[in-house]
């Protein structure tokens, strides 16, 4: 990686301060400073034709978003911020990844530029929607080579206000422009957790910022047609990738941080089809697979054991799925194995059967916990009947299944989080929502309530589901389930 350097500069438009981590390396510059050198690398480049793209597909929705944020707030500013940069080591940073309530409302997903901001503007009997952003960089500026966060001869070319205006189909201004429109007189709401600094300048003019990031979420809970090809998209995108991991588990069985393999597999295909991994791989082999959130992933996969795979690919419009599959290595279920995996696709198939709009989401949970507590004490491992664990004040089954069933899928791999208990949680199920089904057992290595056999079994099975007016429909239905469907699954992609 290229050291960045920071020579001062001035530029023919406006631009915000440096980041920090671009501040940081001041005492290392190395860029020359001489007028005839700026002269230089500023001439002899050849001309650029400037291109106006039609509005892309996400640019309508978002604009029917808007209006339906902003009848829920009249006469009120409202300012969601896409965020920052966030240095990860020094001078570098990670990824950028826009807030998801800017992208919700914009349409730009992995494109985005940083320290953008959507403001919507009281206007009449709604609000006028401007987007501030910093525009290029380009030759005819200092940045152009100096400036590593923004410069042309460091990030690549970056859009125009022109450019941007049209492609999503929103008035912008340079984010120079910014401060004066956040001074305006009036009232305002800024989404909070996005942009400290923006927040910091509205200061006490933002008295409940909470109350914009909530009706965003509970907004946001029900999918429109647009956001349902790309949640597909990401689901399509992610059994693309478990065909990969099944294809490269020999070559994980020979490395002793084969979990890394299987890890590197599925990242591989999200980058191919999509922006990223939608959050940090779990791929837990053996007792690994009891661990609920191991993304640590340098563990073993040895023939005979099972390996609990949970991820999912997020796509250019920051989409995502989120599915797991658990797989024998060997190809073959054991007795045992079978057994629980079995127990754990009947919890799901429970659960699927019951949703429909009209019902409460937790209803849910309640009817896989119903199955999970009726094996587990078939199987002699609860001290009282199943009746008694479904209790609310037993639930002595929840020692081998301590998460919820399902939680809602989109923008976020835990979507719509800002959302009330009462219209999440405890909220009535609708058409349009997109939540997931992921029951499971998890035995762990050292519990001595369980037989021996049973130790170090983790076995959990997740899809993606959307509410349709009288039921359900499985977004990963084409991703093998059953314990058969698997084992065939694995026989013939390794056939390949």
């Amino acid at each position: 990686m290229s050291e960045p350097t920071t020579t001062q500069s001035t530029t023919t438009q406006s631009t915000t301060a440096q980041s920090t981590s671009t501040q940081s390396t001041t005492n290392r510059s190395t860029t020359p400073t001489s007028t005839a050198f700026t002269e230089h690398i500023q001439s002899g480049w050849a001309e650029r034709e400037a291109t106006t793209p039609d509005a892309r597909p996400a640019a309508a929705p978002a604009a029917e978003r808007r209006a339906r944020l902003s009848a829920m707030h009249p006469g009120v500013r409202l300012v969601i911020p896409a965020g920052s940069l966030k240095v990860r080591s020094n001078d570098t940073d990670y990824p950028f990844r826009a807030h998801a309530d800017f992208t919700y409302l914009t349409g730009w997903g992995s494109d985005a530029e940083p320290d953008s901001v959507l403001v919507l503007e009281p206007a009449g009997s709604g609000h006028e929607a401007t987007l501030y952003f910093r525009g290029p960089a380009g030759r005819g500026t200092t940045e152009f080579y100096a400036n590593p966060a923004i410069g042309e001869f460091w990030v690549g070319p970056r859009p125009s206000l022109e450019h941007v205006a049209a492609d999503l189909g929103l008035a912008t201004a340079d984010l120079g422009a910014l401060d004066e429109a956040l001074e305006a007189d009036g009232s305002t709401l800024v989404v909070t957790g996005a942009d400290p600094e923006v927040e910091a300048r509205l200061g006490d003019a933002n008295p409940d910022g909470d109350t914009l990031a909530r009706d965003l979420s509970e907004l946001r809970l029900v999918k429109d047609a647009w956001e349902l090809a790309e949640v597909q998209a990401a689901v399509d995108a992610t059994a693309r990738g478990f065909d990969d991991v099944i294809a490269d588990l020999t070559e994980a069985t020979r490395h002793e941080r084969g979990e890394r393999v299987v890890e590197g597999a599925f990242h591989r295909r999200a980058r191919l089809d999509g922006n990223a991994v939608g959050y940090d791989t779990i791929a837990a082999s053996g007792h690994h697979a009891c661990y609920l959130h191991w993304t640590r992933n340098d563990g073993v996969v040895r023939e005979g054991d099972l390996i609990l795979l949970d991820a999912g690919v997020e796509v250019d419009s920051l989409y995502t799925a989120d599915i797991t599959r658990t797989l024998p290595i060997s190809g073959t279920f054991s007795e045992v194995q079978r057994r629980v995996y079995d127990a754990v696709v009947e919890a799901a198939d429970a659960a699927f059967a019951i949703v429909r709009p009209g019902i409460v989401f937790k209803e849910v949970h309640a009817a896989a916990m119903e199955v999970i507590a009726r094996r587990t004490a078939e199987w002699g491992l609860l001290p009282i009947s199943a009746e008694e664990s479904l209790e609310p004040d037993q639930q002595l089954h929840r020692r081998w299944m301590v998460h919820g069933t399902s939680h809602h899928l989109g923008l976020d791999v835990h979507d719509c989080a800002q959302a009330r208990r009462d219209f999440y949680h405890d909220g009535i199920v609708r058409e349009g929502m997109v939540f997931t089904i992921e029951p499971g057992l998890y035995f762990q290595a050292d519990d001595l309530t369980v037989p021996e056999e049973l130790r170090g079994i983790g076995i959990r099975i997740e899809d993606d589901i959307v509410v349709t007016a009288d039921g359900a429909r499985n977004l990963s239905a084409a991703i093998p389930r059953t314990a058969d469907e698997v084992e065939a699954w694995m026989r013939e992609v390794r056939e390949r």
